[in-house]
């Protein structure tokens, strides 16, 4: 029995190109407990596999997060399978707007400490006290309020291409760093404001807008289905779509267009652009933005460092990254020193 991915990203690039079939990029959450993760995760991997699922997908005692590549033929049978689970049973799904084929190249499913790194203690308050999550109409009429204070729950280099108007971004590196920084700054309208969440798809507000209720704040909401099911409202209602830029998105694709609009700016030259890169040198791999002219003269690169370091034969390349731990700047986000315009 196969429970582990033996294929390359670049061996299954190729066979999805040859195969040319369509695709569905979607995600889904779920808080549930499940009392032995390691044989969920083995059940999981099997299945999807047949099914030729690709993707990342991590699974915990407190439920399972999920984000994948489906093809467009096995989607009933993928629907089919995930209803057979008594938890999973009409999970809500959010499907991409933009599709790729090779959105992800493996099957990864993973047993985690917890589905998000929110870096709290469960025991110590109701996870179950949620905020009231709302829809696209009802989140569009909240933020209009003059009450109503609009969080991201997202990172830096998620908001810094796309946003609602009018939200307050914290400058953060990860989910854990910004629930104290929020209630912080927020601490004097704990009664007296409504508290309005959103994220990506939904899930770091479901855990965050119970520990809002159990700090004090009165009156909470959450994006339900986050900013991927907005999209989708918005498109099939004919809703005023109130999002500036790109959707960041956990994939090849790493953001998907909600908006014309760009907010952005290239890291190395400031000229308006919201297109991420990874680093081309193996040993650094930051994620920052580029430009296409900034992308060909520096040749995909951060930094001339960078840049000199691709022209050296693999084998000293690797012998360069021996030892060292350069690829920690990955975690960084755009951080780097070296580029001019970072935000």
């Amino acid at each position: 029995m196969q429970l582990y991915n033996k294929m390359s990203a670049k061996e299954r690039a190729a066979m999805l190109e040859e195969a040319g079939e369509d695709r569905l990029t979607l995600s889904f959450y779920k808080y549930a407990k499940i009392g032995n993760p390691q044989l969920f995760r083995n059940h999981l991997f099997v299945a999807w596999d047949a099914l030729q699922v690709l993707g990342r997908i991590y699974v915990a005692k407190e439920g399972i997060n999920a984000q994948l590549s489906v093809p467009a033929n096995n989607f009933g049978k993928f629907k089919a399978f995930l209803d057979g689970i008594y938890f999973l049973e009409n999970v809500r799904l959010n499907i991409a707007i933009e599709h790729d084929l090779k959105s992800f190249l493996k099957l990864k499913v993973k047993v985690r400490h917890k589905i998000v790194a929110d870096g709290l203690n469960d025991e110590t308050f109701d996870v179950t006290n949620k905020g009231v999550h709302v829809d696209a109409v009802k989140f569009n009429q909240l933020i209009e309020d003059p009450d109503t204070v609009l969080v991201d729950m997202r990172n830096h280099y998620e908001s810094e291409i796309g946003h609602f108007k009018g939200a307050v971004t914290p400058d953060v590196d990860t989910f854990r760093d910004s629930l104290d920084i929020i209630e912080e700054d927020l601490k004097d309208h704990k009664e007296d404001k409504k508290l309005v969440m959103y994220c990506t798809g939904g899930i770091r507000c479901e855990k965050a807008s119970a520990y809002y209720k159990h700090k004090g704040f009165q009156q909470v909401y959450q994006l339900e289905g986050g900013i991927i099911e907005y999209a989708r409202q918005v498109e099939n209602k004919g809703l005023e779509n109130k999002f500036l830029g790109k959707n960041f998105v956990f994939d090849h694709r790493r953001g998907e267009r909600i908006s014309d609009d760009v907010i952005a700016q290239c890291h190395q030259c400031g000229a308006p652009c919201d297109t991420h890169v990874n680093c081309a040198n193996e040993a650094c791999h930051l994620l920052f933005i580029q430009c296409d002219n900034c992308r060909e003269a520096m040749q995909e690169c951060c930094s001339t460092e960078c840049q000199e370091i691709i022209q050296l034969p693999y084998e000293e390349q690797k012998k360069l990254r021996s030892g060292l731990h350069n690829s920690n700047k990955i975690f960084k986000k755009g951080r780097s020193e070296k580029l001019k315009y970072k935000k």
